[in-house]
């Protein structure tokens, strides 16, 4: 049997690299417009989310105790289905991260973490309720983010339609400053809290509780690691998202952001983990289709749509066959 006080430093050290990759993949997301716009330049994009991706990550535990207890059975958790998960999901963030790609960390962690898991037993050990739930979100949140897009850009043009250019663009290039430090938050209060949720399953599992405890350690070192992998990373996936798919201006990206934070900062609060990567990618998408739809590069979309679904069997695949390397891990 491996030396549980070593798997449990392994665990941590893995949660705080799932932060960088998330960082460096999904929260490069957040200001992929207000950089695709020129409104900021990536280095100050990237400090100014570095600090709001910091700030919603300490804000806040509802996702990270859904991400801790809610997936599996709290009984049934061992160090080897924590670990399964998370290097499932770092392998393949690792991989779409190097192409450029947008993925959701949220439901490969997800998936990863269910396919360790049934790699270690029964599928009773997995909570189906909670997961039906995580899950949803996948078809509502994409859906959610377009005509949210769609609906607040088309409410932008009617109410500025007779004003000056030059007054709209003022107004927004400072409008969508603000709304991009908003989406870096929420995103941070979201996706953040899941490095959080490892750590605290790690603990839970080392102690031989039942009972989830976050320590306020856990909760620095989590929102650090987020923010770190920000700044460093992240420029491959800024490209796809804010220049590459449709063409945007301070007005187009604050609509697309302003969308998105608030979709998933409604779901922070309810605890729901979402995917950034879809509400912002399909936020643009609706911006971009107010104009007419050949205005978006659907083929590119189209090839972001294809790495999120393959994100679901890729993870549980990956997670199953780390799983069963780890089975002897308790």
């Amino acid at each position: 049997m491996p030396d549980v006080s070593l798997t449990l430093v392994i665990v941590v050290a893995a949660a705080i690299a799932f932060g960088v990759a998330n960082g460096a993949n999904d929260a490069a997301n957040s200001i992929a417009t207000v950089i695709g716009t020129r409104n900021l330049s990536p280095r100050s994009a990237l400090l100014m989310a570095g600090a709001c991706e910091f700030l919603g990550a300490a804000t806040g535990t509802a996702v990270a105790m859904t991400i801790g207890k809610g997936i599996i059975v709290p009984e049934a958790m061992t160090m080897g289905i924590v670990l399964g998960g998370v290097f499932a999901v770092i392998t393949w963030t690792a991989m779409a991260t190097i192409k450029g790609m947008p993925v959701s960390l949220t439901h490969g962690l997800v998936a990863g973490m269910v396919g360790a898991a049934l790699a270690h037993g029964n599928p009773r050990i997995i909570q189906w309720p909670v997961l039906g739930r995580v899950f949803s979100a996948v078809a509502t949140a994409p859906v959610l983010g377009f005509i949210s897009g769609f609906v607040v850009f088309l409410l932008i043009i009617w109410l500025f339609k007779r004003k000056r250019p030059a007054m709209v663009r003022t107004l927004f290039s400072k409008l969508e400053v603000a709304s991009a430090a908003f989406l870096a938050y929420s995103h941070g209060k979201n996706d953040g809290q899941m490095p959080i949720g490892l750590i605290a399953m790690g603990l839970m599992v080392h102690s031989g509780s039942t009972e989830l405890e976050i320590p306020f350690w856990a909760v620095i070192a989590s929102a650090s690691a987020i923010s770190f992998g920000t700044i460093v990373g992240g420029r491959r996936v800024i490209r796809t998202v804010g220049l590459k798919m449709t063409a945007l201006n301070p007005a187009s990206g604050f609509a697309a952001e302003a969308s998105a934070a608030s979709i998933i900062e409604v779901a922070s609060h309810l605890g729901i983990p979402v995917s950034t990567t879809h509400c912002v990618s399909t936020a643009i998408m609706g911006v971009g289709a107010t104009k007419r739809l050949s205005a978006v590069r659907w083929t590119l979309a189209s090839n972001i749509v294809r790495t999120w679904i393959l994100t679901f069997p890729g993870c549980f695949a990956l997670g199953w066959l780390l799983g069963t390397l780890f089975r002897s891990i308790g």
